[in-house]
């Protein structure tokens, strides 16, 4: 009989999680690198951690701060917002349906989907300052 210590649990135990966490953000990391075509060594150098600290982090064997997520976001150039997320530590806020389709584009990198976010948020506050509200759609003149 095997003794239940808490760490032999079935996928979706504590230990699993952090695990998988940990992995999704490695590769998640390693995909943004790989798209702006940064070596490992160069982010590293940039996000200002060890090159070994920064392989850990990709293929999961260590989970990042907050702080270090913040810093190699700065060295991605993307949001640390987006590494939140995929870490975990923040929850995907609510945008409606123009931002999760923004965000559900294959297409898109992630830089490219922030930016979109950002712009479109910005109109959004926009015309809430302006007009109070406004309505809930805008409509785009067909050309």
């Amino acid at each position: 009989m095997s003794e239940d210590n808490g760490y032999e649990n079935s996928a979706g135990g504590p230990v699993e999680k952090v695990a998988d966490i940990a992995s999704g953000i490695g590769e998640y990391i390693r995909q943004q690198r790989n798209n702006a075509k940064i070596s490992l060594r160069q982010l590293a150098k940039l996000a200002g951690v060890s090159n070994p600290y920064l392989s850990q982090i990709e293929r999961g064997v260590r989970k990042p701060s907050a702080e270090i997520l913040q810093q190699i976001a700065k060295g991605l150039r993307i949001s640390a917002e987006a590494l939140y997320v995929q870490a975990g530590i923040l929850d995907l806020p609510n945008g409606g349906p123009v931002t999760d389709a923004i965000r559900a584009d294959a297409e898109l990198t992630e830089r490219q989907k922030q930016v979109l976010l950002d712009v479109y948020e910005s109109f959004r506050r926009e015309n809430a300052a302006a007009g109070g509200d406004r309505g809930q759609t805008t409509v785009i003149a067909k050309e």
